[in-house]
């Protein structure tokens, strides 16, 4: 019972680390403005974190190495964690291909959450101040599908196709995560 509590207190806490660090990694990497709630809320949640680690990692063609390389540290420690607690003791490179794998699938899990966000917005306000937010995660991901989509009558549904690709890309991602794992 104590193993069980302690590994999910583990994973909730890595979780939502890495899921901060992948956010601000992936709002850097599509240009995100930080000038908004969010942003604001994940540099002031990070920032104690990636500024030390910047000193050391250097970016790589506009990307923040420092946060991703982070986010996988931080998985992978959790994932160390939960094993020991249970008694498990996988090897360090099963270890860092499923943390590896784990930040895939999160990204997915953060552009099918900015997906709902945006299409939940455009219905219910759609002049709302965290809409261009949303539009800037999305956008780059909808722009080719909308050449293919065409709106139906005044409805787009390309984040509909999105989210069907995004799902179905998770079924794989699943199966790699236990083949990683040598389950």
């Amino acid at each position: 019972m104590f193993a069980q509590i302690a590994t999910f207190l583990i994973d909730t806490i890595a979780s939502f680390f890495v899921f901060l660090l992948l956010a601000r990694f992936h709002f850097q990497w599509l240009r995100v403005p930080f000038r908004n709630p969010m942003g604001e809320f994940l540099l002031a949640t990070t920032s104690w974190i990636v500024a030390p680690a910047r000193r050391v990692i250097p970016g790589l063609a506009g990307l923040d190495l420092a946060t991703l390389l982070l986010a996988w540290i931080v998985q992978a420690g959790a994932l160390w964690a939960q094993a020991a607690i249970v008694g498990s003791e996988p090897s360090a490179s099963a270890i860092a291909a499923v943390a590896a794998v784990d930040l895939l699938r999160y990204s997915v899990y953060i552009l099918i959450f900015a997906v709902f966000v945006q299409v939940a917005i455009s219905w219910i306000n759609p002049d709302a101040p965290m809409g261009p937010l949303f539009d800037y995660v999305t956008r780059p991901f909808l722009r080719p599908l909308r050449r293919y989509v065409p709106p139906v009558g005044r409805v787009d549904l390309t984040p509909m196709v999105l989210l069907i690709i995004l799902y179905v890309a998770l079924i794989p991602l699943n199966y790699l995560r236990l083949a990683a794992a040598g389950l």
